[in-house]
């Protein structure tokens, strides 16, 4: 993790990400066409020793820029970790979006402590379980979404650099 997690500030990602958009776009197009298989296995293992190596909570930038969206499933179990109502842990913390969506009230998430920790961490929503989607079976379907994570993940951003370092 030393070249991007160390020392980069999430803004200094998202201009990073941004000069590389559009040979990450090319490299896109040629990771639709290989077998998914062969794929998986390429971005796994990034994903594994990345993962292995980064420190989520000195970064939090996806706790702190973006809202994932919030199943109703997800309300309940926060709603029973926190032991409040429904309704009352739906009117703190969450709306519907244009699309009818879930979605966190505001950045960053109503979760997050000044330490970087998730103060529901053991029922977190799924999405945030999730996130960043880079050890996901058939990660072909999950490409464009990981581009634009490249502006949120220092992790992703170094995935995608080191496969476009080994495929140009």
């Amino acid at each position: 993790m030393a070249r991007i997690t160390q020392g980069m500030n999430p803004g200094g990602l998202k201009d990073n990400a941004a000069g590389q958009r559009k040979a990450f776009k090319k490299l896109v197009k040629k990771l639709q066409k290989m077998p998914s298989g062969k794929l998986d296995l390429m971005v796994h293992q990034m994903h594994d020793d990345k993962f292995r190596e980064a420190h989520c909570m000195e970064c939090a930038n996806c706790c702190r820029t973006i809202s994932p969206i919030i199943l109703w499933q997800d309300i309940l179990r926060i709603s029973k970790y926190l032991k409040e109502k429904p309704s009352r842990v739906m009117d703190r913390y969450f709306m519907r979006d244009e699309e009818g969506d879930f979605v966190f009230k505001g950045q960053p998430c109503p979760f997050l402590g000044s330490d970087n920790y998730c103060s529901i961490y053991p029922q977190r929503p799924r999405a945030c379980r999730d996130f960043p989607l880079t050890d996901r079976p058939r990660f072909y379907k999950t490409l464009n979404v990981s581009l634009k994570n490249t502006a949120i993940c220092p992790v992703v951003y170094e995935i995608f650099q080191d496969l476009h370092q080994q495929l140009s």
